[in-house]
């Protein structure tokens, strides 16, 4: 049995001073049940953690997809220690912005320039804004989780504090479904500055959904933008407009961009950015040079070695093994498997008399006591090898018998060491 002592502990301390303990809403106590997590972890290597109580995982969530490398990575590590001597941040520019833009145009089909930003709401909020000031228009259609800021989150659930006037501005359409962006383009002629997407989450886009969005786009004068705060770097080194041949009018990256390093970036066409001259998005620390100095190493590192086709070989095996475990305990009515093989997900259902959340619950308790974490997510990583997934795969195979077993005798409750995690508020 892992002892959480000291996470929970650090936990009443934390909540103290910071709500819910946490600066990300997804690493808080509403993601992880309490009595059987960990909440705090001290250091990585490759793909492991350590908690503060020093038990040890192998780690599938990755940061929030944002370790695409694998935890201080050396090469990213010798570049940002080369860096510090130099210094992090000056009175103008240091030409590692330069250098990295010119990567980022080099390898990311719609990129002719670039600004950067510090996470991925700054580059999803800057595209909104410099779409709205090249269209003269101010609606956007959504289809995805783009970011805290207002022109989006008040589109969700969590829109607690956003003005009225800001949230009915912002209009959801569904994934692998153009008729209900069409429908939106009807309801508002001319009044969409721009259509957001991630280019994929879940589920794959159909062979002509991208397409389709690109040609309502362009028949409607809406600036295309694909969120790749995710799949930037991770799908393929020009992101997911590469893997499925479909260029945006803008993209946005972070999270995997620097191996972990808080730096993200909007790309697109000249004319475009050009406004970026007159919008203002600026920010302090937008050149700061230890991120970019890791934005550097880990691009260059991703043209150098097959990372994303690593990445896509092993995923497979991921995704395979465990589609085969869910066949073989017949846990098909409780969990199927879906996603990109970089970035897969195991989806949750309800079966009387338990919800999602309880079985999830069960799952995440049993996973972290035999040393994994995740909620569900596979977001690989360089550092995931052969022996990490298939450590993964013999502890599904016990998880995936208990929960069966569980759900079979409806003793799940009976199992549990801890509350069942309660419904959330989800970004997809």
């Amino acid at each position: 049995m892992r002892e959480f002592s000291q996470s929970e502990a650090m936990l009443a301390r934390a909540e103290k001073t910071i709500p819910l303990g946490s600066q990300t809403f997804s690493k808080s106590r509403t993601q992880y049940p309490f009595g059987a997590s960990p909440y705090f972890i001290t250091k990585g290597k490759g793909a492991k953690v350590w908690d503060v109580d020093g038990n040890e995982y192998v780690d599938f969530i990755s940061s929030l997809c944002a370790v695409t490398l694998g935890y201080n990575d050396p090469d990213v590590t010798r570049a940002v220690r080369d860096q510090l001597e130099d210094g992090v941040i000056f009175s103008l520019p240091h030409p590692v912005e330069m250098e990295v833009a010119e990567l980022i145009v080099e390898m990311v089909p719609c990129a002719e320039k670039v600004r950067f930003g510090k996470n991925g709401s700054d580059a999803t909020a800057g595209a909104i804004r410099v779409s709205r000031a090249f269209t003269g228009r101010d609606r956007v259609a959504v289809c995805g989780y783009h970011g805290w800021q207002d022109w989006y989150i008040g589109s969700t659930a969590r829109n607690l504090g956003v003005p009225q006037a800001t949230r009915d501005l912002t209009h959801g359409f569904t994934f692998n479904d153009a008729e209900s962006l069409q429908e939106l383009m009807r309801a508002y002629p001319g009044e969409f500055a721009a259509i957001i997407l991630e280019p994929m989450n879940v589920t794959p886009p159909t062979a002509d959904f991208l397409h389709q969005v690109q040609d309502i786009a362009r028949a409607n004068g809406a600036v295309l933008v694909f969120d790749e705060t995710i799949t930037g770097f991770r799908f393929a080194n020009g992101g997911a407009q590469e893997y499925f041949g479909v260029t945006p009018d803008l993209a946005t990256f972070g999270k995997g961009l620097a191996n972990g390093y808080p730096v993200s970036a909007l790309a697109g066409r000249a004319d475009i950015m050009k406004l970026m001259e007159e919008v203002f998005f600026s920010f302090t620390f937008g050149g700061e040079t230890l991120s970019l100095a890791a934005a550097k190493a880990t691009i260059e590192k991703l043209r150098r070695e097959p990372v994303t086709a690593t990445l896509r070989t092993r995923g497979t095996k991921l995704m395979n093994g465990a589609g085969n475990l869910i066949a073989r305990h017949s846990l098909q009515d409780v969990l199927s498997i879906s996603g990109d093989p970089t970035w897969s997900f195991l989806n949750f259902k309800d079966v009387e008399p338990y919800t999602l959340w309880d079985i999830k619950t069960l799952f995440m308790q049993e996973t972290q006591a035999r040393g994994f974490l995740t909620f569900g997510t596979h977001n690989m990583s360089y550092a995931h090898g052969d022996a990490e997934i298939a450590a993964l795969m013999a502890a599904y195979d016990e998880i995936f018998a208990i929960i069966r077993s569980a759900i079979d005798q409806r003793n799940l409750m009976d199992l549990l060491r801890c509350k069942p995690l309660e419904p959330l508020f989800k970004v997809r």
